[in-house]
């Protein structure tokens, strides 16, 4: 079932590419980075590198997290759900609902569906799409910037997640929350299990990194101004997806907010060049120019 559920969501994300890189991207920008490519890949080259590090730390520490988060023993649950109850205690003269119990109050199965596949499918098309767009710009600052300010996402996020034990409220609120996505379009549940632990929901990585993605697409509005509304759509319809699905609190989501928008400020701060890095760029062109003397 994982095999089938990781087909779809490639061929899904795929054909949004096309779609984005016809729509936003346009055949001239494409056409550039055909015969550019080269030298654009050398320009990031160290900052991928940092990345592909940052992301097998992160599985690592998937893997042993919650076993260490056990040893610290810091249960934030208890403290998430009773924030979670004040948020909408201004709007209501009794006692306040829960905002996921409230979000779930209005389900419906067209909205579960498509919360579902935004949650899945509109996640990773965000995430993947600004690394191909910045890609197929002569500055390589925005991509440097995206690259950074998702490695910071998931050092930030996972560290949190390695201190903190907190389950979300379908597994604290069996009785009046539903896990809305496992029950009504259970394929999901192996694809969710293999990337994420039930104690890892503060705070919401989901929330964080589309909101990465949408303030990445803000600062590069002038180069892709018809990306910046749509980015917009999917981040706050990711954003209500983790609550309205059951899988995160409010308070998670307002913390993931934050850490977005603390990403790109990183993330900018680290766009410019490195010293060692331009050393490591230029032995990278020196050995290019080498080889095909060397071949003759």
């Amino acid at each position: 079932m994982l095999g089938i559920v990781l087909t779809q969501l490639l061929l899904v994300v795929t054909l949004l590419l096309a779609a984005g890189a016809a729509l936003f991207i346009g055949r001239d920008r494409l056409r550039e980075t055909r015969t550019e490519y080269r030298t654009r890949l050398t320009s990031v080259a160290p900052y991928m590198g940092l990345l592909g590090i940052v992301l097998v730390a992160n599985k690592v520490a998937r893997d042993i997290g919650p076993d260490i988060s056990w040893i610290i023993g810091w249960n934030i649950t208890p403290y998430i759900h009773k924030l979670d109850g004040m948020l909408l205690a201004p709007f209501y003269r009794g006692q306040a609902p829960q905002v996921v119990v409230w979000l779930q109050s209005m389900a419906t199965p067209e909205l579960t569906l498509y919360f579902t596949s935004i949650y899945v499918y509109g996640y990773v098309f965000l995430l993947v799409f600004p690394v191909v767009a910045y890609f197929a710009l002569p500055d390589p600052r925005p991509l440097r910037r995206t690259i950074v300010a998702y490695g910071a996402n998931y050092i930030i996020g996972v560290t949190c997640y390695v201190i903190f034990i907190a389950y979300g409220p379908r597994n604290l609120l069996s009785e009046s929350v539903e896990g809305l996505m496992f029950s009504h379009h259970s394929q999901y549940q192996f694809l969710t299990k293999v990337v994420n632990s039930e104690t890892n929901v503060f705070p919401s990585l989901h929330t964080s990194m589309a909101v990465t993605a949408l303030v990445l697409a803000w600062t590069t509005h002038d180069e892709y101004p018809r990306w910046t509304p749509v980015a917009a759509l999917l981040a706050s319809s990711v954003v209500v997806a983790t609550m309205y699905l059951g899988i995160h609190w409010a308070t998670d989501v307002i913390f993931g907010i934050l850490l977005g928008v603390v990403s790109v400020k990183i993330g900018q701060q680290m766009e410019d060049d490195p010293p060692e890095f331009a050393r490591l760029r230029r032995w990278s062109r020196s050995l290019q120019k080498l080889m095909p003397t060397r071949a003759k």
